[in-house]
């Protein structure tokens, strides 16, 4: 029998599931003095996990938050951390949960990329490349 073979057999062959972050990328505002947004989902592990802090070195400062409509009016409001389920998937996205930046570098131009650092609780750290949009450009796809 093949490896290849023993291994379609077995469940356990797969790669185990880790807490990671993908799919980030960042809207540029339309006016550089205001704040940007950025967005990224993260899969749990096999733990639950509790997303503290993300934070850029392209940025002054990051923040969590979550839009929430009530009687058609869209607020927002700070979230200073959010559980991520063991194997499950939290998704920060238009019209949810995103990441306000403040203060974006100006070297920073649609096309271009920056690197964020997603921080947990238990103080494990992911570094991701987050791809930049412009105001008007349509996002990834």
């Amino acid at each position: 029998m093949t490896a290849v073979a023993v291994c379609a057999g077995l469940a356990g062959c797969s790669d185990p599931k880790e807490l990671r972050v993908d799919s980030a990328w960042v809207r540029l505002p339309a006016v550089a003095s205001r704040p940007g947004v950025a967005y990224f989902t993260v899969h749990g592990g096999p733990q639950p996990a509790t997303l503290i802090n993300v934070s850029s070195g392209w940025t002054v400062r990051a923040d969590m938050h979550e839009s929430i409509g009530s009687g058609g009016m869209m607020t927002m409001k700070p979230l200073t951390q959010v559980a991520v389920p063991a194997n499950g998937t939290v998704v920060f996205a238009p019209g949810g949960k995103h990441l306000m930046i403040y203060g974006i570098n100006p070297a920073v131009h649609a096309g271009d990329t920056m690197t964020f650092t997603f921080t947990f609780a238990d103080g494990q750290r992911i570094r991701r490349i987050a791809r930049v949009y412009g105001a008007g450009d349509p996002g990834p796809a």
